[in-house]
């Protein structure tokens, strides 16, 4: 079988990553695709996955615009000498190339608010989201119980590596806590914001208080001289190593929330998506107890400091993780058996964990 992944982002290497390392030593054959991006490329190396790019990562619409026509010929040249039998995305790139290449493109995906399901819907074989995905998107959704970081966090392929704490120079019982703030850079960010550059100095400095804080800043504004906060400096793949020995996580980003939300850290999210209309992912993890989703900067300062004088809530956390993954599918096998049910090698009907929308 020959199956393509595209991985233009960070979150999408995590994703797919034991998936195409499964199929590799399975004897398949695996290309990945990916954008010029120091971040995407720096896990893609560090977990050995063998990938080709075809174009820079875009920072506006309209310089995505621009490059837009030299990606896709790049993409379509490298996927015709490939010639796969299945294509894994997010949206129109992976169903523009299945419709090129007459192959079946499968887009996993979790975000309600981005285009990328309206655009590629015509496109795509099938879409695969979230049971608590709250769009229907027609005859080819289906669903699973989980998100896309059960593909990575699940128990049965998510290992932690204790020894972050001597790399983070904390001692075993010392407490601390990870914020991070967006960059607010990506197309379905147009219009959100976070915390304001003077809200994130005020968080810091009263958080320290508290805990020794570390900082993962995606648009590297901060200057941390006369903060009492330490730069995350380790490699960004040993950040699931750190989030699992963290006894807090405060964010205005997305994923990481639900990374935290699945290790069972404690996880503060605000940004401009909380509200009514906010995404299941972020609905669901709230009613389970294992996220709070604060709109307000006030609420969000509160309330961090109350879990950080809180020396049971990293243990309550933990037990409601333990017991909401009970359910939870993993994902990597999802995705692998959705692949091999497209292999023309395959002598029996494989069975895929997944239900079609709407029924259970």
């Amino acid at each position: 079988m020959r199956c393509l992944f595209f991985n233009n982002t960070p979150a999408h290497v995590h994703l797919y990553k034991h998936t195409v390392n499964r199929l590799e030593d399975d004897g398949h054959d695996v290309l990945v695709l990916a954008r010029n991006d120091e971040f995407t490329e720096t896990l893609l190396s560090y977990h050995d996955v063998p990938y080709e790019t075809y174009g820079d990562r875009s920072e506006s619409l309209h310089s995505l615009a621009w490059e837009l026509p030299a990606h896709l010929a790049t993409i379509g040249r490298q996927a015709r000498e490939f010639d796969p039998d299945v294509i894994f995305g997010i949206g129109p790139y992976a169903a523009y190339t299945g419709t090129i290449t007459r192959t079946p493109a499968i887009a996993v995906l979790d975000s309600e608010p981005s285009l990328d399901h309206v655009v590629s819907r015509p496109f795509v074989q099938a879409f695969l989201t979230p049971a608590a995905f709250q769009k229907d998107l027609g005859a080819k959704h289906y669903e699973f119980e989980g998100f896309k970081e059960s593909a990575y966090l699940h128990p049965d392929v998510f290992e932690a590596n204790k020894s972050v704490r001597d790399d983070l120079g904390v001692e075993p019982d010392e407490s601390y806590a990870i914020v991070r703030f967006n960059a607010f850079n990506g197309h379905h960010d147009v219009g959100r914001q976070g915390f304001s550059l003077e809200q994130r100095r005020q968080l810091l400095s009263e958080l320290a208080e508290y805990a020794t804080i570390f900082v993962s800043d995606e648009g590297g504004d901060l200057e941390y001289d006369d903060l009492p906060a330490r730069k995350f400096d380790l490699h960004p793949a040993r950040m699931h190593d750190a989030l699992n020995e963290a006894d807090l996580l405060v964010a205005d980003t997305q994923t990481m929330i639900t990374e935290a939300a699945l290790l069972g850290t404690p996880a503060l999210r605000s940004n401009s998506f909380v509200g009514e209309d906010d995404m299941g992912n972020f609905v669901e993890l709230e009613k389970e107890g294992l996220v709070e989703n604060i709109g307000e900067f006030e609420a969000v300062l509160e309330r961090s400091q109350e879990l950080l004088a809180d020396d049971s809530a990293p243990e309550r956390w933990e037990q409601r993780r333990n017991d909401y993954v009970e359910d939870m599918v993993n994902l990597t096998d999802v995705i692998s058996d959705v692949a091999l049910a497209y292999s023309e090698t395959s002598t029996e009907p494989v069975q895929v964990n997944l239900s079609p929308r709407g029924v259970n």
